[in-house]
């Protein structure tokens, strides 16, 4: 057993390859630039949206409150009208500034970090073999960045291939991570 107070560094590290890892998975590598999708009437969407006046939030059009609701005419009317939409609506401000995002970004790499410790530290003994630290913190890794991905896909309608590529994200996180558990582990 390794007390996670010892894997201090491996937890920053891998936190700090996975923020770098990030920034050149979307600054550089653009594969994520066709997860979302333009609106062609953007200014007229844009402009039926703001009488609303809507308070930052998740949303979804046409909304029913109940079961029942769901299974009324006018709901079904709705529905068949189109479209329906899941939307988040964020303050003006909030894409004004990357400087919180990235900031609870790196936060959630070191909770990612010390989650990745815990159970590494409580299934491996000092002096383990790096293959089998690296195998380990990359799997529970991987659990972390990407499985509960597919939640997205499944229930919100997320494009699949955004879903893919997210977890492909998740899959490089692991590496990164895998290999500075197993570099750093302590004899």
């Amino acid at each position: 057993m390794v007390p996670i107070l010892a894997l201090w560094l491996p937890i920053l590290l891998a936190a700090v390859l996975v923020f770098f890892g990030s920034s050149i998975i979307h600054m550089v590598l653009g594969y994520h630039k066709s997860d979302y999708s333009k609106v062609d009437a953007e200014d007229e969407v844009l402009d039926a949206l703001q009488p609303a006046n809507l308070a930052p939030g998740d949303y979804f059009i046409p909304h029913a409150d109940s079961a029942d609701a769901m299974k009324s005419e006018a709901y079904q009317a709705k529905l068949k009208k189109g479209p329906a939409a899941f939307m988040t609506v964020a303050d003006p401000g909030a894409f004004s500034s990357m400087g919180r995002s990235l900031g609870q970004w790196f936060v959630y790499c070191v909770v990612i970090g010390v989650i990745v410790a815990y159970v590494t530290g409580r299934m491996l003994a000092p002096g383990a073999e790096y293959l089998t630290v690296f195998r380990l913190a990359g799997t529970v890794t991987f659990c972390c960045y990407a499985l509960g991905e597919p939640i997205h896909s499944i229930w919100f309608h997320r494009s699949w291939s955004t879903t893919f590529k997210t977890m492909f994200d998740g899959l490089i996180y692991a590496v990164l991570t895998g290999g500075a558990f197993g570099w750093l582990w302590p004899e």
